[in-house]
């Protein structure tokens, strides 16, 4: 499999490419840890959910790190209720507070740091990755 690269207009000197996958439950959690070691990377991994399982999203920033959240079918973040009481005992009756533990539980700064990234890519062609055997 090969990739083609196009240079990153968001960043100078930077490249980057774009790839669909098709695979079992798990492989989003396999590609994010065989690329997280890549400390200057920015990338995203959806998988989708199934009949059987969640699905989720895994971000990567260099100055930020992983952020994982599971998805709903339409792509929507889900935040556990354990998540939640979490935040709202942290937060402890101050709003604010509130919403940066949500904020933080839903990857905003993940999100605002990758969204030009992935606006920069809407004439990059496309690979498609397919399950085999």
């Amino acid at each position: 499999m090969s990739f083609d690269w196009a240079d990153q207009p968001v960043l100078s000197g930077t490249r980057r490419s774009e790839f669909y996958w098709e695979g079992p439950v798990g492989t989003g959690a396999a590609l994010t840890s065989a690329i997280r070691g890549w400390e200057h990377l920015r990338f995203e991994v959806t998988e989708d959910p199934t009949p059987r399982s969640d699905g989720g999203r895994w971000l990567h920033t260099p100055g930020l790190g992983i952020h994982y959240a599971q998805t709903d079918g339409a792509g929507n973040v889900v935040i556990g209720e354990d998540r939640i009481r979490y935040a709202m005992e942290v937060a402890a009756g101050d709003a604010v507070e509130l919403r940066r533990e949500l904020d933080i539980a839903l990857g905003s700064a993940w999100d605002q740091e990758l969204e030009p990234f992935r606006h920069a890519g809407d004439d990059v062609p496309v690979v498609w990755l397919h399950k085999v055997g």
